[in-house]
């Protein structure tokens, strides 16, 4: 007895879709590239930046600072307003000619 198969067959599949490339339009392959290369391009850039950096010499715009006296006498301030608010100690110290270490 041969039988025949009275079932239908399953309908076939609807096609895909196209596919979108990822990556912003590129495909995979080309996104690896171009990060690839931005990212050799900025190690290069930055070794050149570093390595330029460390070999330049200082700018020579040293000026002498203005906290300390260039000539080593200590020069006290009499302003009536500063001496108002100045302790003993410290007026004790700028009447001997020294440096105040005390507010």
């Amino acid at each position: 007895m041969d039988q025949t198969s009275t079932t239908p067959s399953p309908p076939p599949f609807p096609p895909a879709p196209p596919k979108a490339p990822a990556f912003g339009g590129m495909r995979r392959r080309t996104a690896l590239v171009v990060t690839a290369a931005g990212l050799l391009t900025g190690a290069f850039a930055g070794g050149f930046i570093v390595s330029h950096a460390a070999t330049t010499a200082p700018s020579a715009s040293a000026s002498p600072s203005t906290t300390t006296p260039s000539s080593g006498t200590f020069h006290s301030n009499e302003n009536a307003t500063h001496e108002a608010g100045e302790s003993a100690a410290r007026e004790a110290q700028e009447n001997a000619g020294q440096f105040p270490t005390v507010p």
